[in-house]
């Protein structure tokens, strides 16, 4: 299994509980093998390039899947032709966050405040489906505010909680912790329903926001050309780990929700993600590397 983030990140943790399950469902070791670097493309090519056999899985997600192909004008794969859907992994939110000395304590008072200092508000992000789910919710809140990009959600969090950033956008899972911990004041959460982590947290989309619903998900896929007779099983087994009690335990550990579907709707899941983000790039004049 091709994990395309460094280890310890929450793409590795879902893929190492899922691998450890589908040992034990098809009888075969599951190997986790990250191979990190460049927004995820480098770990995807290799998972694309791989032999269609069934061995070799990609735990893609949003950047590797979706994203890129919207930040890159030119991939070395194929989001939608390169592969072959097995099933929707994880799905969690995205937390918004602000230092805790930070005037603002909700959503609508964020917006207030970057409306009176345009482009003055730096907000951070790890990774480029996170800078354009901001872009996204700027486009929507009509503010403008200026971005700093981070090679990881360590250090953005690190200068979130020294007061050197003034807004975060992260993973639920590696930003909670420090909202919990006093550390940084979550306003709310980017999904449509509430995490059952934090149900104190409101939604991006009851605070004025109405239909604002942005994702971070994983999912695995397979090499295009491998037998429809593989996917089916590897389908088959993924769907029985992710309805066990352990797995949907660990995730919730990290504010993620197991979410099985069936490889077809997998593909029109993410055939719509790559639509719905190359949409939110052009309207954000954001140009392609």
């Amino acid at each position: 299994m091709i994990v395309p983030f460094p280890p310890g990140g929450v793409t590795d943790v879902m893929s190492r509980a899922v691998a450890a399950r589908l040992s034990g469902e098809i009888g075969q070791p599951v190997v986790v093998e990250n191979r990190a670097g460049a927004s995820g493309i480098i770990g995807a090519e290799a998972a694309a390039k791989s032999p269609p056999d069934g061995y070799t899985l990609l735990m893609g997600n949003i950047s590797t899947l979706a994203v890129n192909a919207a930040m890159f004008a030119k991939l070395p794969y194929d989001p939608v032709a390169s592969f072959a859907p097995v099933s929707m992994v994880a799905i969690q939110p995205l937390l918004v966050a602000v230092h805790p000395s930070a005037p603002v304590q909700s959503i609508p008072e964020l917006v207030s405040m970057a409306k009176s200092k345009p482009g003055q508000l730096s907000y951070g992000t790890a990774g480029s489906s996170i800078h354009l789910a901001v872009e996204f919710f700027s486009s929507a809140a009509g503010i403008r505010m200026n971005h700093v990009p981070y090679k990881g959600s360590a250090p953005a969090i690190t200068d979130l909680i020294g007061g050197q950033l003034q807004v975060l956008f992260d993973p639920f899972s590696t930003l909670y912790p420090q909202v919990r911990a006093g550390k940084a004041r979550g306003l709310a959460v980017t999904t449509e329903r509430r995490s059952p982590v934090a149900p104190e947290l409101p939604t991006v989309s009851e605070l004025g926001f109405k239909g604002f619903d942005v994702s971070s998900w994983q999912g695995l896929v397979v090499p295009a050309a491998t037998p429809k007779e593989l996917v089916e099983r590897l389908h088959r087994e993924t769907v029985k780990v992710l309805a066990s009690a352990e797995i949907k335990e660990q995730f919730a550990k990290h504010g993620a929700e197991a979410a099985p579907t069936t490889p077809e709707k997998f593909g029109e899941y993410i055939r719509g993600e790559i639509a719905r983000w190359q949409k939110v790039a052009r309207d954000a004049g954001v140009k392609p590397e």
